[in-house]
């Protein structure tokens, strides 16, 4: 047992060494977006503490994998310890896990994030500080109105999937829900969290459909040439100029300008402001030495923007595959998709069942498609910004990010995060249910009609496996405890698609960047004195 303990402890480590680099990376995430002038303590440990709960949640989803594919042997045995106590034990640790993590979310998103949101949003400089926080509350308490409503209706909502003529397997999902439990509280948790995940995955199919798209491409194009934009740009400087002298000149003889000349002045001058803004930016970045080592690593940039692309068509055609596979095998609507077994295999499905074999390799293909949703999210976020609708809230842009659209690019973030774990089971439905298990059936050979040899050969994990010989993970049955929503993230993947594909030809036909894309604006006010922090 000692043995046992040991190598159990292996994925707990690991697990801990991923928080750790979580840790570091949120820190230094939030720390290169959020602004020089306008951050605020709170906030910052606010956005950064949100975005890692949820990056946790989704690196326990691999621990949860090798701890039921551990319990047995490759041959398709239990091992000796793998008794029902000590599985039921680890997977109630992995259980209890999920409780936490997903009730810390369900507390950032609905409790804590939006306080501190409307907290700055009425910071005046001579406000009251309690009124501050009155105000806050007033407006949080409608948050927490819509968590309570989530939670009753979670916890009462029925849970039976309808019934199919050929619904054998959808038998045994229900069973699986059974088996996981018929607490109220835990449904309750479970419907709250499948509902935040319906949101991150409309924040997946807006931003990181597209972000899968321009992030490569950008790379691929590279930027305008600091050079060439500054001589284009003090032509711009020269031209506006000799407007503004053209409308003064109507009043060499005393005359007052009319008052449309006056708004016209007005309105060129703030864009010559502007245009000696970009000036000053051109200028610096082309004297800095790390445009320079930028430049020379364009070689680089080219290689990996090839790379992600070739990543980003590798996803979308394994959740095609997946997609395709459930509108062909499952019972349709009424049972969510929902699909034991895989009928068509696609190449994550296929790759992550054998790395899983040699631990912690599946970890690390986990974590870097993890992060690569993140990146391609920010991506996304950065090149449109953040939208209600038809009105643009707030633009993300490193160095100069306000405390308020910080925490809305978080929360943005933490859902879309949250529905990673969904989106690597569409991508790999057999390895996020049962890992690496096998299980052990007969195999009868007969000579003549008569049998001769009766042999145990060991099979994957599927639908058809006995009930007491393969072990779900606790991942897959929070994601699909209710049918209605695995409907919901169906029709969700086809979204994602099409939107990505809508992306690549859109990024295939922009032109290149601004070497100061998105950084100064006319709403942008970042004085020159910042330059040298910006662009270090």
């Amino acid at each position: 047992m000692a043995a046992v303990a040991s190598e159990l402890l292996t994925g707990w480590c690991l697990f801990a060494l991923a928080l750790l680099a979580i840790l570091i990376f949120c820190w230094v995430y939030v720390r290169k977006y959020q602004s020089r002038r306008e951050s605020e303590v709170i906030s910052t440990i606010t956005a950064i503490f949100a975005l890692a709960i949820a990056l946790i949640s989704s690196a326990l989803l691999p621990v949860d994998i090798f701890l039921v594919s551990y319990m047995k042997n490759q041959n398709g045995t239990f091992k000796d310890w793998a008794d029902a106590n000590v599985s039921r034990q680890i997977e109630d640790t992995v259980l209890y896990g999920y409780y936490t993590l997903y009730s810390i979310i369900l507390f950032c998103v609905f409790l804590w994030i939006p306080f501190v949101y409307f907290y700055y949003e009425e910071k005046e400089e001579d406000g009251s500080t309690c009124l501050q926080v009155k105000t806050a509350l007033r407006y949080t308490l409608g948050f927490l109105t819509i968590c309570v409503v989530l939670l009753l209706i979670g916890a009462f909502v029925p849970l039976d999937i309808p019934n199919k003529k050929n619904s054998t397997e959808w038998e045994k999902v229900k069973l699986l829900f059974e088996e996981f439990g018929s607490s109220h509280g835990l449904t309750a948790l479970s419907f709250s969290i499948s509902s935040l995940t319906v949101i991150g995955m409309l924040a997946a199919i807006t931003y990181t459909a597209y972000g899968m798209s321009a992030l490569p491409l950008n790379l691929i194009k590279g930027t305008t040439s600091a050079a060439y934009e500054r001589l284009e740009n003090t032509e711009d400087i020269e031209e506006v100029e000799h407007h503004i002298l053209r409308i003064k000149s109507k009043c060499r003889d005393g005359r007052p300008l009319s008052s449309r000349d006056r708004r016209a002045v007005q309105q060129l001058e703030e864009r010559l402001r502007t245009l000696r803004r970009r000036d000053r930016h051109l200028e610096f970045i082309e004297k800095s030495w790390w445009a320079k080592f930028c430049e020379a690593l364009r070689p680089l940039k080219i290689v990996g923007g090839v790379f992600f692309i070739i990543v980003a068509l590798l996803f979308t055609v394994s959740l095609f595959l997946s997609n395709l596979d459930k509108a062909l095998h499952s019972a349709g609507f009424d049972s969510g998709f929902i699909i034991l077994g895989t009928n068509l295999t696609n190449p994550l499905n296929m790759l992550l069942p054998v790395l899983q074999t040699v631990f912690p390799l599946d970890y690390i293909l986990i974590t870097t498609i993890v992060m690569y949703f993140i990146f391609t999210s920010m991506a996304g976020i950065r090149n449109m910004g953040i939208w209600f609708f038809w009105i643009r809230l707030y633009k993300i842009r490193r160095g100069k990010t306000r405390p308020q659209a910080l925490l809305f690019l978080c929360m943005i973030l933490l859902l879309i995060v949250l529905h990673t774990s969904y989106m690597i089971y569409s991508l790999a439905p057999q390895y996020v249910m049962y890992g690496s298990q096998k299980y052990l059936v007969q195999s009868n050979q007969t000579v003549d009609g008569q049998l001769r040899n009766v042999t145990l050969v060991s099979k994957d994990c599927d639908a058809d496996a006995p009930e007491d010989q393969c072990i779900v993970t606790r991942t897959y049955l929070f994601l699909h405890k209710f049918w209605f929503f695995s409907a919901v993230y169906y029709f969700g993947n086809w979204a994602f698609i099409t939107i990505f594909l809508i992306g690549l030809i859109v990024s295939c036909c922009k032109g290149k960047k601004s070497v100061i894309e998105g950084e100064v604006d006319e709403d942008s006010d970042m004085s020159d004195d910042e330059l040298s922090v910006y662009y270090r």
